[in-house]
């Protein structure tokens, strides 16, 4: 029976530890907090987003996004569902596919994962924080911050990546990596809110509304998304904004000139809403334009736009021009805005990059350089969009790290 030491307590972290365990080895998970799962209470707004029906490939990133396909075709959609329904968790799919536990609670997922763990006599300890990795012969030895060591037959990393510092995951598994002869793609936040240059940000501070951001490098549209829209003090944030920001800094990282195209109303092309806005200003000629546009958007965007197409506040409807009317309709259904940046790993609900691929089987998810260390999670160099996606290449490649740990 091979002894497998599961470095990393969270979601990837404890499937590879269920997974190991029932086929066959004697575990040992060891996590740096005093409690496995903490990441997990985050996840979905508290909810628990698991996982995603309408999962494809598509849904995953990183220098090879097809590593991923593998580990998917094992341990899929179906069988994360059926797992934790014997588990407990009665599924139930919201928009877009997203599955959540029908209490809508997190601690739900956590507190069955636990049970497992504990029903399965997995043995677990907390406040581990393994600062060293070392392979003599077939062994594996694991360094402790208390000067502890841990020896085992197979060691899984399962460390996470730099997202949610808070978490525990701060890095230090990619040292781990790195130590044993593996390379790192460069890592940056990924489902993460953009900084966006201009002075218009504090007076815009907390307008959301629905509508549609879309990524251009010139005039080519490169990625876009709908849904919930929140200007912030820094820049912008909300669903839309984190599917786009990975791609956004992935281009930023190689210097390119990328831009974020923000239609405040998407239910109308450019010439549609021009004809509108006549149509609209027709019955109030005597108004200024600001109190023109006062029902049509938020009230705290109109003198910023009015600003940046450089028309006075004051100037009465009927005096508009029609070109003044149509640069109305263009910033409307087009404002352009500059990337700067990102917010920090910090507020990024995952870390892009990671452990290269190239150096992984994503068969078993076993190291090529070094027979016998394994890797799961968020450590590799996969992510995945925002909707469950990251936590499904949690659950997959857990469950093969962990069952495949075990063979040979």
């Amino acid at each position: 029976m091979p002894k497998v030491l599961v470095v990393g307590g969270g979601a990837a972290g404890m499937m590879a530890a269920i997974s190991a365990k029932v086929n066959g080895a004697e575990v040992v998970v060891l996590e740096r907090n005093s409690r496995v799962g903490k990441k997990i209470l985050a996840t979905g707004n508290g909810r628990c987003n698991y996982t995603n029906i309408n999962l494809s490939i598509d849904n995953y990133h990183g220098k090879n996004p097809k590593f991923a396909y593998s580990c998917l075709s094992k341990f899929g959609v179906a069988e994360t569902i059926d797992f934790f329904e014997r588990l407990g968790i009665a599924p139930t799919v919201e928009e877009d596919g997203r599955v959540f536990p029908l209490s809508f609670q997190s601690s739900s997922v956590l507190d069955v994962l636990r049970f497992e763990l504990e029903d399965l006599d997995i043995q677990v300890l907390t406040n581990s924080f393994v600062k060293d990795i070392n392979k003599k012969g077939n062994k594996f030895e694991l360094l402790l911050e208390d000067e502890k060591r841990i020896y085992g037959d197979k060691v899984i990393l399962a460390t996470g990546g730099k997202a949610a510092p808070h978490t525990g995951s701060d890095g230090s598994g990619y040292d781990l990596a790195k130590s044993m002869g593996h390379s790192i793609v460069e890592i940056f936040p990924g489902l993460v809110q953009l900084k966006l240059e201009g002075d218009i940000f504090k007076q815009v501070d907390g307008v959301k509304f629905v509508g549609t951001a879309g990524l251009y490098e010139g005039n080519q549209l490169i990625k876009e998304d709908r849904g919930d829209i929140l200007f912030t003090n820094y820049g912008i944030s909300g669903p839309p904004i984190l599917q786009l920001s990975r791609t956004a800094l992935e281009y930023l990282n190689k210097n390119k000139d990328i831009r974020l195209k923000v239609s405040i109303i998407d239910t109308k092309t450019k010439d549609e809403l021009f004809n509108y806005l006549l149509y609209r200003f027709g019955f109030m000629p005597r108004k200024t334009i600001e109190k023109g546009l006062i029902g049509l958007i938020n009230k705290r965007l109109i003198l910023p736009i009015l600003k940046a197409i450089n028309i006075d506040k004051d100037k009465k409807i009927a005096y508009l021009t029609n070109d003044e009317v149509m640069k109305l309709a263009e910033i409307l259904t087009n404002w352009r805005f500059k990337i700067s940046g990102s917010k920090s790993f910090k507020d990024a609900q995952v870390t892009a990059g990671g452990v290269n691929t190239d150096e992984i089987d994503s068969s078993t998810m076993e190291s090529k350089l070094v027979d016998g260390l394994f890797f799961a999670g968020e450590i590799v160099d996969i992510d995945g969009d925002c909707g469950g996606f990251n936590l499904q290449w949690a659950w997959s490649s857990g469950y093969v790290a962990g069952t495949n740990s075990t063979l040979g």
